[in-house]
């Protein structure tokens, strides 16, 4: 079963998103920022890091840094989740190591596109 850490500072947000993920057969964490973020990578690395940007202790955008020089390029897969639309922060994020990124607000159809994209949905044809 794909595992994913939610890393966001709004519990919504995270109460929200693990719900879609968790029906798309994914087990979830969640995480309130960065730094927690990095600890609970280091404890068991998940598929995939759903990581808001705007975060207090440490924010996406270092924390993928942190992530991408620790652990690697590849792992785990990072969704960059915010409502950062400034075409120079999307590309900061994907040359910084995100594998993707979701604007905010999303729903279930935006999301299971992205990890689509990211080769994370089942099957549904076998």
């Amino acid at each position: 079963m794909p595992e994913c850490l939610v890393v966001d500072d709004s519990r919504t947000v995270r109460r929200a998103a693990r719900r879609m993920l968790e029906a798309r057969g994914f087990a979830v964490r969640e995480a309130e920022d960065g730094r927690q973020a990095l600890e609970a990578c280091r404890a068991a690395m998940p598929t995939l890091v759903l990581l808001d940007w705007n975060m207090p202790v440490m924010d996406g955008i270092t924390f993928l840094h942190h992530a991408r020089a620790e652990f690697g390029p590849d792992e785990p897969q990072i969704m960059l989740c915010t409502t950062e639309s400034d075409v120079s922060r999307i590309l900061a994020a994907l040359e910084g190591g995100a594998q993707e990124y979701i604007m905010k607000p999303f729903d279930d159809a935006i999301l299971a596109g992205k990890l689509e994209v990211l080769g994370l949905l089942p099957d549904e044809a076998a």
